[in-house]
């Protein structure tokens, strides 16, 4: 299992890599954007939150860059 399941459906929600979401429920799957929206697949539903949160972009914080940068002990 590659993905997040949701809390209340547990349906499995894993990222395919091209920026969309396999949502699989029960012996159901569905294609879909990171806002959710269907393409396609027998599943035509999906929380859009939660696709975004798995496929959506990710976004690196600067200062675990910098922490990275510095080491532990913070030198260079």
């Amino acid at each position: 299992m590659n993905g997040v399941r949701h809390p209340f459906t547990d349906a499995l929600y894993e990222p395919v890599g091209d920026g969309t979401v396999m949502v699989t429920l029960h012996d159901r799957t569905g294609r879909f954007t990171s806002e959710g929206r269907w393409l396609d697949g027998e599943l035509r539903e999906a929380d859009p939150h939660l696709c975004g949160w798995v496929a959506g972009r990710r976004v690196t914080s600067h200062r675990v860059t910098a922490k990275a940068e510095r080491g532990t002990n913070g030198s260079r």
